[in-house]
């Protein structure tokens, strides 16, 4: 039987791109989509509300990071011409990375043996900002990790096809700043097939 992505991934032991001293108790779930009730009465189309409110949610439930976003549908990318689109099928608003709420400062790890394969600072408003790609190896599947919303100095001194090992610290996360004009936080995606993406890769799309 030919082996899928999930599959190799499944079958592996335990990596994380957080501190691995984390257990689960430190996460707390986090909805931000539309059918979310709690955000009408929040103005999510600025950072510092935004992350008022993500911030909140942390201390009340006393953990150290929020978690959440695979395929939501968002209203937070209607503040972004690079988003928004007047007709409803074909605005990107489903979120498609899980994103990691913590703060401004937080290290990077990669969670298996990789080589950097791209790597740039996407600057449009509410976009990733710097940004990294890695690819992995694995039983001979080949796929790809991207790391959004990091620190600029996160992209200094980088290589193309420089090789890492798991559990080597790749970079921090940024500030509203740097990164697209979000509370802090990592977007985090797994890709099977990068087609010619070079240090981007959308990781929010449209009903279309």
């Amino acid at each position: 039987m030919k082996k899928t992505l999930e599959m190799v991934v499944s079958s592996l032991p335990k990596m994380s791109v957080l501190d691995a001293t984390l257990v689960n108790a430190d996460y707390i779930a986090l909805d931000l989509s539309k059918s979310n009730s709690a955000l009408s009465e929040v103005d999510v189309s600025t950072s510092e509300t935004l992350g008022a409110f993500i911030n909140a949610h942390i201390e009340e439930h006393r953990a150290k990071v929020a978690y959440g976003g695979y395929l939501e549908t968002r209203n937070i990318y209607q503040r972004s011409t690079y988003f928004k689109d007047t007709n409803p099928e074909t605005e990107r608003n489903i979120h498609l990375g899980l994103d990691l709420w913590i703060a401004a400062g937080t290290p990077i790890f990669t969670p298996f043996d990789a080589e950097f394969h791209s790597f740039k600072n996407n600057t449009n408003f509410g976009d990733y900002g710097p940004t990294i790609i890695l690819k992995h190896t694995i039983d001979t599947m080949e796929f790809f990790t991207l790391y959004g919303h990091l620190s600029l100095a996160s992209l200094e001194r980088l290589e193309v096809g420089q090789k890492i090992k798991k559990g080597d610290q790749i970079a921090t996360l940024g500030d509203a700043g740097v990164n697209g004009d979000y509370p802090p936080h990592l977007h985090f995606q797994i890709i099977k097939d990068i087609q010619d993406h070079v240090g981007d890769y959308p990781g929010v799309c449209s009903k279309a």
